[in-house]
């Protein structure tokens, strides 16, 4: 075993990185938060909060080692290899960076409380929060980490997996281990809760505005970690991821409220914040495989298609109530597939050294083909996964409050407690918060 060379650069940067994608939790409570009515906004706030508590605390005792610990038919790694987060600076993710386990550790446990976090929006005003906090332990155990083990962790997913004969699949910061994984199981709980009650028939305004662009900027701001974290170093390759991820987030930005000047009218502030969330989500694959024409025609798209995904809840019925199937699994679908169009051979990560380019670089089909693969296969055993345990839920525990409370308001009713002074059991107040 080589003898670990600390790195204090680049274990600097990891740490702030570390620190800046946990930041994204609390940051998406606020826009989540400012996303419902002003009766249940504590509640959607809890639920980001708590995914914190339970992810983080799964991590260090066994879903590290169960995503990076020795392969157990391609689907999780050994529980016991890093139980605890028993292991010393040799057997570190990034080693070779000069960085220490526990902070790769630390980094990669970031990433699965975020992806918790995102689920919640899709069953906002609903759900009890007692079930949500069980489902959230079970869905960590049972989908995040089987998914981010046969991604990062040596798995099926991964560059000796099931398109080994092609090419090794791209996903440089958690396009499918987060987005799409997220945005899959999101569709398959709002199909299990079913419908709040109103959708479609009365109105389901965000209660404040401000509190969703400020919640989109602190994702914005915790997504540099996010993306150019990922590359485990401070060097060109970060730098590179830095910019596109500024590049895409930028485009998808104008790209929304442009669409939706386009089709209703109005650019609005709902729709800018949700841009910059749909060219985060679609760049963060591809931040450090493309190049600025790459992360633009990426920021581009997912800024358009993205607008008009979340419209199509009201066409099938579905009620995504914050638009994480519409933003996440699309934006995400989004990504992943147009690395086999845009991928460079500037890629460079810890498990290849370049040579996989997309489509319009002159590499043909073969990373579009690894990339639909992977796509296709993560968002059926996320969803199907999902389903079951959601299924599993409602046949035990329950998984909606009663009616009363959800038109009285979850926040009073399950947290004892109101956001907004004189805020009454109807939800509303003199000026109808909503």
């Amino acid at each position: 075993m080589e003898e670990f060379a600390l790195d204090s650069g680049n274990t600097a940067w990891m740490l702030m990185a570390s620190s800046l994608v946990l930041l994204m939790t609390p940051g998406l409570a606020f826009f989540y938060g400012g996303m419902v009515r002003g009766k249940s906004v504590l509640n959607m706030m809890m639920m980001s909060f708590s995914s914190i508590g339970i992810a983080g605390l799964i991590w260090a005792l066994y879903g590290y080692s169960m995503t990076f610990g020795a392969d157990i038919g391609g689907i999780i790694g050994n529980p016991l290899d890093y139980f605890g987060l028993a292991m010393d600076d040799s057997e570190s993710l990034m080693a070779a960076t000069g960085v220490p386990a526990l902070v790769a550790a630390g980094f990669q446990g970031t990433f699965a409380i975020i992806t918790v976090a995102l689920i919640s929006g899709a069953i906002a005003d609903r759900a009890k929060f007692g079930t949500w906090v069980v489902f959230a332990i079970i869905w960590v155990t049972l989908v995040y980490i089987p998914m981010a083990h046969m991604v990062w962790g040596g798995g099926l997913l991964g560059p000796e997996g099931i398109t080994s004969g092609l090419s090794a699949p791209i996903d440089f910061a958690g396009g499918t281990v987060v987005h799409i994984n997220a945005g899959a199981a999101a569709l398959a709980l709002v199909l299990v809760l079913g419908k709040r009650k109103g959708f479609g028939k009365e109105p389901m305004r965000p209660h404040n505005l401000p509190f969703v662009m400020l919640g989109a900027a602190l994702l914005w701001f915790g997504w540099f970690g996010f993306n150019a974290g990922s590359e485990f170093a401070a060097d060109g390759t970060a730098g590179r991821a830095w910019i596109n991820t500024t590049v895409a987030t930028c485009v998808a930005l104008l790209a929304w409220i442009a669409t939706e000047k386009f089709r209703d009218g109005a650019a609005t502030s709902l729709g800018a914040a949700s841009g910059v969330v749909a060219g985060l989500v679609a760049i963060t694959p591809a931040a450090a495989s493309v190049d600025v024409y790459g992360s633009i025609a990426i920021g581009l798209v997912a800024g358009v298609l993205c607008s008009l995904a979340v419209g199509l809840k009201f066409k099938f019925g579905y009620d995504d109530s914050l638009d994480v199937v519409g933003v996440h699994l699309v934006g995400g679908l989004v990504g992943t597939v147009l690395i086999g169009f845009f991928a460079t051979d500037q890629y460079n990560t810890w498990w290849a050294d370049g040579g996989m380019e997309g489509l319009f670089y002159g590499g043909g089909f073969t990373q579009l083909i690894t990339q639909v693969v992977v796509a296709v296969v993560a968002v059926a055993f996320s969803f199907i996964v999902t389903y079951l345990i959601a299924l599993l839920l409602k046949a035990t525990m329950g998984w909606r409050v009663t009616e009363e409370q959800e038109v009285g308001g979850i926040d009073l009713a399950v947290h004892g407690e109101s956001a907004y002074e004189g805020l009454g059991s109807t939800g509303s107040t003199i000026t109808e918060v909503r």
